[in-house]
């Protein structure tokens, strides 16, 4: 498949090309058959199959899955039998429907002098009005329902879309158009199909902005406005900025900035930061510097620190006061606000930016309710290299070794320690030469061989349970799902957690070059780390126990469990061998 795409010359076992993702002259992306992977050595892009669609071709997930499996004349099974293909069959009429008003909102622009004076002064060309296919509801109560609605299936089917609404008043029958006497802006899906539609006043009116309802078709809280016409803009979509209007959208496009979004009357929501990811590894949200803006930032944040993950990044621009990204883009061009959206703050300079300002951090009590408020977020961040480094930066304005603070968390607290003698700092995952953690160790072995998942013992599953290393609740998932719904081969795996927490490291974990290239030697190496992982959490549940035998009393349940983890050490300490 790749190589329909791409020029590939066999290099051995593998393929190599001069990267499609960026300039170069010297080949550096290097396709596996056996793997069912592709990774760059210049760029670092990588992925399977569908993820080269993906990113080459701006394809949605299931996009990608029904063109991988038309090229095999397979078909696409579908949860709950009719699945996507299903509905879009039984919904077709309304897609339909939508194209017809859409097409008649246009004409009704370019034959409305008013409409095409207004789009004229907010600057906007030919091309763009064009590409957006951007119209004007007429200043009628039933312009769309008299053209339209002339049969009552037509009328059911208008209602369906929102595009009329049913009278309630009383002595009152029939129904009036939703969007009267606005500029349209079409909102389309992944495919280019209208599905909703956004309405703006011309002259003064309320509600400035006048959305689709929530029907069979539209669910605001999953789309993007402009999504669509970034994907189809040409060109390597590197980053997305997520803005708050529709002409800010269409301004930044014109701009050149062809890379803008915007959300549909609705905050930020964990499914808008999942399609975004999974186009691309950037985004920045710009909002204007007012109360508002900053209100709307922070939610952001919030939605996005479940996405935020090492490989990805998160920016936040705040505007001057009185702009937006309309009249600002306008103002000083393409260059100057893409210099701005370079200089964004990246999250975490936000979060403690924000915080900081909650808190007086020049005294020890400021600096404890500033990392109090900062421990439920950096909770929502998935485990791994970024969350690490989280701490670290909230640690640096605390004034305490991450560590600690770290453990401070765990404890429940972040309140200055007892007097007395320090508590013994967390063991630490025991290290391979040049191979990184067992954790890392144990996960890349099922990344590369995702069968030998059942070749662990229940026994041996269960002493994860203790393990507070980093990595060890995907370790322990991994496991689990491998175990329940077992797979062969990598690149399934890699596909299958592409969306969950973790996922980014599967696939950086498979780039690696791994010495053993044996399942069998991989199973063996798996279960030695799961041995020493499960000794290490005994360890360290150990050593919480006797801490707090040194401050409080023990109750009988950590009593006895004290006393068997005793037993159990005393009994790996007799082992003959190395130690």
């Amino acid at each position: 498949m790749v190589g329909s795409r791409v020029q590939l010359t066999k290099a051995g076992r593998e393929y190599k090309a001069c990267c499609p993702f960026h300039t170069e002259k010297t080949a550096s992306f290097w396709v596996s058959p056996e793997k069912q992977f592709y990774h760059c050595f210049g760029c670092g892009a990588h992925g399977t199959a569908l993820r080269f669609l993906m990113e080459y071709d701006h394809m949605s997930f299931p996009e990608a899955v029904e063109e991988l499996a038309g090229r095999l004349g397979l078909p696409v099974p579908h949860e709950g039998g009719g699945g996507a293909a299903g509905a879009d069959t039984q919904n077709a009429p309304l897609y339909e429907l939508l194209g017809r008003v859409a097409r008649f909102y246009a004409e009704a622009l370019a034959h409305d002098a008013r409409a095409g004076q207004y789009v004229a002064r907010r600057g906007l060309n030919a091309e763009t009005v064009q590409r957006f296919a951007l119209g004007y509801a007429p200043d009628a109560w039933n312009a769309v329902l008299s053209r339209f609605g002339t049969r009552e299936a037509d009328r059911k089917a208008l209602a369906a879309t929102g595009l009329i609404i049913e009278r309630t008043a009383a002595r009152a029958e029939g129904h009036y158009d939703r969007f009267r006497d606005r500029i349209m802006f079409p909102i389309r899906d992944s495919r280019g199909r209208t599905i909703a539609f956004g309405g703006r006043v011309i002259d003064r009116g309320e509600p400035k902005y006048l959305n689709s309802p929530e029907t069979a078709l539209f669910h605001k809280g999953h789309e993007l406005y402009g999504l669509y016409e970034s994907r189809i803009a040409g060109g390597s979509l590197k980053r997305l900025v997520v803005v708050e209007g529709y002409m800010d959208v269409v301004r930044l496009h014109q701009a050149g900035i062809t890379y803008a979004v915007a959300t549909l009357g609705t905050a930020t929501t964990p499914e808008h930061l999942k399609r975004v990811f999974r186009l691309v590894r950037e985004v920045v949200f710009a909002f204007d510097g007012d109360r508002a803006g900053r209100s709307a930032a922070w939610r952001a944040l919030q939605h996005a620190l479940p996405e935020a993950r090492e490989g990805r990044e998160i920016r936040f621009l705040f505007l001057p006061e009185g702009q937006d990204p309309d009249s600002l883009v306008g103002a000083e061009g393409r260059e100057a606000f893409e210099r701005r959206l370079d200089a964004a703050l990246p999250l975490s300079e936000y979060l403690v930016r924000e915080l900081s300002g909650q808190a007086d951090i020049t005294h020890a009590d400021g600096r404890a309710r500033f990392a109090e408020a900062a421990r439920p977020l950096i909770a929502k961040v998935p485990a791994g290299v970024y969350r690490e480094l989280l701490i670290g930066r909230v640690a640096e304005v605390v004034g305490l070794p991450a560590s600690r603070l770290d453990a401070l968390w765990q404890e429940g607290t972040v309140a200055a320690a007892p007097a007395g003698p320090p508590a013994p700092a967390p063991a630490r995952a025991q290290h391979s030469a040049g191979r990184g953690s067992l954790v890392r160790q144990a996960i890349a072995r099922l990344v590369r061989f995702p069968a030998i998942a059942g070749t662990v013992t229940a026994a041996e599953r269960a002493g994860l349970e203790g393990c507070a290393e980093p990595g060890a609740d995907l370790l322990r998932a991994l496991l689990d799902d491998l175990r329940e719904r077992p797979l062969q081969i990598s690149a399934q795996l890699i596909e299958r957690w592409r969306d969950r927490p973790g996922g980014e490291h599967l696939g950086r974990l498979l780039e690696r070059e791994e010495v053993l290239d044996d399942a069998a030697a991989a199973a063996v190496e798996l279960r030695a780390a799961l041995e020493k992982l499960a000794d290490l959490g005994a360890e360290q549940r150990l050593r919480a126990l006797e801490a707090k035998s040194r401050t409080s009393r023990l109750d009988d349940q950590e009593l006895k469990e004290f006393q068997v983890l005793m037993s159990r050490k005393t009994i790996r300490d007799d082992k003959p061998g190395p130690r």
